[in-house]
């Protein structure tokens, strides 16, 4: 599969919890598109730099993904300079920091085309989640019919007590959930290699691929946000 060549798309992994998996999300998507034939970037805002050393291990053999460290602060060129992604990129994939203050959200998010939370199936993530999902609505100021806030249950033992509490907490929620992944050791595989489950033996990744393939759908039903400002002012014009 090739990469449209179409509207650059942002998508924005968001979890002020530690531990959510956000990163491993994260490189997996661009591991994705890249594997795809898109011209991806991984853009890395958490100072622990999980996605930034998952870069620099990932082999040359594969498909490249543009890197930019966007925790640390380049000396001598502007913050938006420092920023910037190759013409031509279809998909920005963006790390942000974990612990992110509720009034940071909507700098993350406001031009965001696709924004994931992923949520671990226990008590606390769960109390988290609610609260993260609330300062989005609200900090964040997105609005639930923009159709691009969406939950991923991550790291899921199913069959389990915690896992339907889970189900029903985000049915409650009223967001969608994008879709489930399995607690699988391939992701610490993945994670090791710098690669994506994509990259891997099909035949030992099944059932995870199938997960995926509900998470590349929601993801690619997304349409290009455009800030109800901007074509205001565009109108205006």
């Amino acid at each position: 599969m090739v990469g449209s060549g179409g509207a650059m798309l942002r998508i924005v992994l968001l979890n002020p919890k530690g531990g959510s998996g956000k990163s491993t999300v994260a490189t997996g998507i661009a591991a994705m598109y890249a594997a795809r034939g898109f011209n991806t970037a991984l853009m890395d805002f958490d100072p622990q730099g999980t996605s930034s050393r998952w870069l620099e291990k990932r082999p040359r053999s594969r498909a490249s993904i543009h890197g930019v460290e966007a925790f640390s602060r380049a000396i001598g060129v502007t913050r938006s300079f420092q920023l910037r992604v190759p013409p031509g990129t279809d998909r920005v994939v963006v790390d942000t920091p974990a612990a992110l203050q509720p009034q940071s959200f909507n700098e993350h998010v406001r031009d965001a085309d696709a924004v994931l939370v992923p949520v671990m199936p226990s008590d606390a993530d769960i109390h988290a989640c609610s609260r993260c999902i609330g300062h989005l609505l609200i900090s964040g100021k997105i609005k639930r019919r923009e159709n691009r806030l969406g939950v991923i249950a991550n790291r899921v033992r199913p069959n389990t007590i915690i896992f339907r509490t889970l189900m029903r907490f985000l049915d409650q929620m009223q967001i969608p959930v994008v879709t489930t992944l399995r607690d699988s050791q391939s992701y610490v595989y993945a994670g090791e290699h710098g690669l994506g489950l994509h990259e891997m033996n099909p035949a030992r990744v099944q059932p995870e691929l199938a997960q995926w393939d509900a998470l590349w759908s929601w993801l690619e039903s997304r349409k290009p946000f455009v800030q109800p400002a901007t074509a205001a002012g565009v109108a205006g014009v």
